[in-house]
């Protein structure tokens, strides 16, 4: 077992997810030049992927660096998206993050706030592995679609 664990990519398998799709989709809509028509879906998300190792090493005190704001606001982008296809509720993100790396981040649908999270520590935003960022993806997701399910007429408004 720890022979495969060796051999495993940085981040693990990629795991099959609606939320993985949408978020590879995502970012290559960046992509006006094809810079990253090369890559796989595994290299463009390796940024997410933060060991438990590489956030030991990082520093308790920092400003948060844009490339991960960019990747804050991706993810919840392609929340916004699935939700959307999942539900037909259009729904954005808004954020607003301290420079000291605290903040909050809501996704709106019409006159619902069918998601709001609070962060802090943002300059160590990532996850473990490929399935755990599919995971916070999809259950991102599900949680803002069971609250436009719960109000839809505000969420439609």
């Amino acid at each position: 077992m720890s022979e495969q664990a060796e051999t495993l990519p940085r981040g693990g398998e990629m795991p099959t997810s609606d939320f993985i799709k949408q978020l590879v989709a995502v970012i290559r809509a960046e992509d006006s030049y094809g810079s990253w028509d090369g890559k796989s879906d595994a290299e463009l998300l390796e940024e997410f992927i933060v060991t438990k190792e590489e956030r030991r090493d990082m520093p308790i005190i920092g400003d948060p660096d844009p490339d991960i704001l960019w990747r804050v606001e991706k993810f919840y982008e392609a929340v916004a998206l699935l939700l959307e296809k999942r539900t037909g509720a259009r729904a954005a993100q808004m954020s607003k993050i301290h420079h000291e790396g605290f903040g909050r981040i809501v996704l709106l649908s019409g006159r619902l706030v069918v998601l709001s999270k609070h962060v802090r520590d943002i300059h160590r935003y990532g996850f473990e592995t490929y399935a755990k960022l599919a995971e916070a993806g999809e259950t991102a997701t599900q949680d803002a679609a069971d609250m436009v399910a719960r109000f839809p007429d505000a969420a439609n408004a």
